[in-house]
């Protein structure tokens, strides 16, 4: 009987020495990977490392070298990533950006907007802070990022809409946006309560002075970031904007070099205002204020924007620029044929 139970003490401390062993092992194994996940995927330094999971730098050095002798750790460049890189390269160095979102596409001839929505919707999500103030556009690609973006509150945080509101409700009704995106933030949205486009000069002065926009106008002046989009007028179907503009402004428009707009401001392949009086009737900021903004993205892409995205890097010069893939190659392709204007 004595001996039965020896032999069941020692038994169950063997057991209970192999189950401490294996959490061990197991406890190991999890802070390796751990701390090969943050150096290799975080991109953080070892010292960084060693803080976060309370070991010293040492002990870091040998769990990465222990993963990599494990085959824990496998680095590899994949070829469509890579020629999404240096699309985004080739942009930064082109167009003197800050940076470069390219979004990849399923096929050439895919509809580039859902990509280039994920991928502004993506990006919003970390840039925006509190204490900010935003000024919006509007368009079919920042309607759609809308449903990308992550939301949270964020204190003292003002959306400002750029642009007046158009005359038939639609689906991208600008107005929309911009309260649309300041409640993902639970901020506070500030809107230009007109049509986008009046008859007169005369009219647009009144409405600024007399009717209590000179304040929201004036909010432009000290913007931290505009988040836009440019539309292109080669295209009939893509030019109605609203029902404000006919087929007559729109060859009008053409006659006189115009590529694309940017809030009804339309521009030519250099970036240039051209000579028509929807630039002088638009109710929008003026692209002067849009360019004090420190932060300046524009998103947008599709075959029929080339040449409106290249007067845009002019025009309001970005420093974020998100696309997608094949409206990168054909923007670097057309300014490497057509030169710097």
């Amino acid at each position: 009987m004595g001996r039965r139970r020896q032999g069941e003490t020692k038994n169950g401390r063997a057991a209970a020495e192999t189950t401490e062993q294996v959490a061990s092992e197991s406890r190991t194994d999890r802070l390796r990977i751990r701390a090969a996940w943050m150096y290799f995927v975080e991109q953080m330094t070892q010292n960084e490392i060693a803080d976060v999971l309370g070991v010293g730098r040492v002990s870091i050095v040998r769990m990465l070298a222990d993963a990599r002798s494990r085959n824990e750790v496998k680095i590899s460049i994949e070829s469509e990533l890579s020629e999404i890189v240096r699309l985004e390269r080739a942009l930064e160095r082109t167009f003197g950006l800050q940076q470069a979102l390219v979004a990849p596409l399923s096929a050439p001839n895919a509809d580039p907007i859902p990509a280039i929505s994920a991928k502004t919707g993506s990006f919003l999500s970390d840039t925006m802070k509190s204490g900010m103030r935003v000024g919006v556009g509007w368009g079919r690609t920042l309607f759609s990022s809308l449903p990308f973006i992550s939301a949270k509150s964020l204190t003292d945080f003002k959306v400002i809409s750029l642009l007046g509101g158009v005359g038939v409700v639609r689906r991208f009704n600008p107005a929309e946006f911009a309260w649309r995106f300041a409640q993902i933030f639970q901020g506070d949205g500030y809107l230009i309560p007109t049509p986008a486009v009046v008859d007169s000069v005369e009219t647009k002065i009144a409405l600024v002075e007399r009717c209590g926009l000179q304040e929201v106008f004036e909010m432009a002046n000290v913007l931290d970031a505009v988040l836009l989009s440019v539309g292109g007028i080669a295209s009939a179907t893509t030019f109605s904007r609203g029902g404000f503009l006919k087929e007559a402004d729109r060859e009008a428009l053409l006659a006189r070099g115009a590529v694309g707009d940017l809030l009804f401001h339309f521009f030519d392949r250099n970036g240039d205002l051209v000579d028509h009086p929807v630039n002088s009737h638009v109710m929008s900021v003026d692209v002067d204020r849009l360019r004090k903004a420190p932060i300046r993205i524009l998103t947008s892409g599709g075959a029929e924007k080339t040449e409106a995205l290249l007067g845009a890097m002019n025009l309001i010069a970005p420093t974020i620029l998100i696309t997608d893939e094949e409206s990168a190659r054909r923007m670097l392709e057309a300014h490497a044929a057509q030169g710097s204007p």
